[in-house]
């Protein structure tokens, strides 16, 4: 395992400054297109308190209603010719080990500790987060939650920790129980049909499905994520939710409250940074070398004949979670 870096907050900067040129050219896009997409978490906080990058954040996030995020895939993937700009997502043929669709820049190189052993292209990554609708009826919406943390789990075959014990073992157990990814394919993509059944326009409500077990759980007024509100981030215009003051008190409390100096630092464990190196020359030194990160084997698949006590386990693991969620999340933005 590589040890994980120190960044000095002049190297952050720089690693800012490259992110931003992700984000202009995302930007560029979208308006191409007639997209609409949002900064999310950590730079809608940034945008309103520094203008900017909070200053230890250490990535861009960004959120879009479902039919603009389908839509955005669908067109990179035929119009867009980026040598520089990949567009990933897992699917039959790509595994990232997120759970949403990902920027790539090529020109760096960018490793996070818990991806150090999956074969993509380490760039420097921008997230992008669908924005699915919420259910009205209370049984609807925990079977949505339900079918969002199969999806994950399957997705990106990673068991959470933060989030109780049995969440934890039931997770482990169901991995264990379908080692086989075309099985763990066939899988997530039938909780994601299920999970994404809310069309985000037409409910009251929308949640962040594909973030991780706690966002999953937050449900903000739908009128807040329906048009944009631009505000200056790094002496550009972007843009952030019309509701962002509300969304931000409900996923974050008193956003405008700086944390203590301890937890002003980068939230991301890498373990490799190269702002001048593309990612394909580090795979290349890193193969040369003998020290290529291989994806791990998996197994052939068990038989179907387990699903049933999986899915009862899986469901006995959830209902803690709802009835126990605590208000820390996975990656607390800054």
């Amino acid at each position: 395992m590589s040890e994980v870096l120190q960044l000095d907050r002049e190297l952050l900067r720089k690693l800012q400054l490259k992110e931003l040129e992700s984000l202009v050219y995302f930007d560029n896009f979208c308006k191409e297109y007639e997209l609409r997409y949002y900064l999310l978490g950590g730079c809608v906080i940034g945008a309103i308190r520094h203008g900017g990058f909070i200053p230890w954040d250490d990535d861009v996030d960004i959120i879009m209603p479902r039919r603009d995020y389908e839509r955005m895939l669908r067109l990179w993937k035929r119009e867009e010719s980026s040598e520089r700009f990949l567009m990933l997502k897992t699917d039959g043929e790509v595994f990232t080990g997120n759970s949403f669709a990902t920027l790539v820049d090529i020109s760096a190189t960018i490793v996070k500790e818990n991806q150090q052993n999956i074969d993509v292209p380490h760039g420097i990554v921008t997230d992008i987060f669908p924005m699915d609708g919420c259910p009205d009826k209370r049984l609807q919406r925990y079977m949505q939650y339900y079918h969002a943390m199969m999806y994950s789990l399957f997705i990106t075959e990673t068991v959470p920790t933060k989030h109780g014990k049995l969440i934890e073992l039931g997770g482990k157990l169901l991995l264990k129980l379908f080692p086989n990814r075309d099985k763990r394919t066939k899988i997530w993509k039938k909780h994601e049909k299920k999970m994404t059944r809310y069309a985000f326009n037409t409910h009251k409500k929308c949640t962040e499905l594909c973030a991780g077990p706690h966002y999953m759980l937050n449900e903000y007024p739908q009128e807040a994520f329906k048009k944009a509100e631009y505000h200056d981030f790094e002496g550009l215009s972007m843009p952030l939710p019309q509701g962002y003051d509300e969304y931000l008190h409900m996923a974050f409390g008193d956003y405008m409250e700086m944390p203590p100096e301890d937890k002003q630092v980068p939230h991301h464990d890498l373990v490799a940074l190269d702002l001048d190196t593309p990612c394909m020359e580090y795979k290349i030194s890193r193969s040369t070398n003998g020290s290529e990160p291989v994806e791990e084997t998996i197994d052939d698949a068990v038989t179907e004949s387990t699903e049933e006590t999986i899915a009862k386990t899986a469901d006995e693991s959830i209902t803690v979670t709802v009835e126990e969620s605590t208000s820390e999340s996975d990656t607390v933005p800054e």
